[in-house]
């Protein structure tokens, strides 16, 4: 649920060695996944709709931006029930929340491969500040697409999200994975 931090790896795209310039995701080959942990089943979701805004220069690797929209309404675990309990109040109160944002204050290289992405990621209105560490798993010179994946772990809590079941306990860490694959923005 709280993947939506998971969104916020997209910045991790941000540090994939584009040249001067801005980036999107590639829609087809581009995800933020999570895994809400309960007593009974663990809830395994993603979120259908999100954007990412990445500008990047290999020679200012600390000019390196990154933004990243989640539409929180698009939470989707395969069950429609669910979804739609992760949308109210008790989670992510999408009605009054709709956007789940992250971004980045700071872009940390690591390696020729690892990046730390630190920023602001906003759930339900409370902004926590995270790093996000993230990989480059391939970059084109030539199409200068790239793709960066990563996991961190989220705490629901931090952002407001504390409903629980006696029941079926929820998790307070979320783990979020992303693989993100980057493309030059166009006109």
């Amino acid at each position: 649920m709280r993947a939506v931090a998971g969104m916020i790896l997209m910045l991790v795209a941000t540090a994939a060695g584009a040249q001067d310039g801005k980036y999107v995701k590639d829609v087809a080959h581009s995800e933020i996944n999570f895994v809400a942990e309960s007593r009974l089943l663990d809830a395994h979701g993603f979120f259908e709709k999100w954007d990412a805004d990445i500008t990047f220069d290999p020679a200012a690797w600390e000019k390196s931006e990154v933004k990243l929209v989640i539409d929180a309404k698009s939470i989707n675990t395969r069950v429609t029930a669910r979804d739609n309990h992760l949308r109210s109040k008790d989670f992510f109160y999408a009605d009054s929340f709709p956007q789940i944002t992250f971004a980045s204050t700071i872009v940390n290289k690591m390696s020729d491969t690892k990046v730390n992405i630190t920023g602001d990621l906003t759930i339900r209105g409370v902004t926590r500040q995270m790093t996000i560490p993230g990989t480059l798993v391939f970059w084109d010179e030539k199409t200068r697409t790239g793709r960066m994946k990563g996991q961190f772990t989220l705490v629901r809590t931090d952002f407001g999200v504390s409903f629980n079941s006696t029941m079926n306990p929820i998790a307070d860490e979320i783990p979020v994975t992303f693989n993100i694959t980057f493309k030059p923005k166009t006109t």
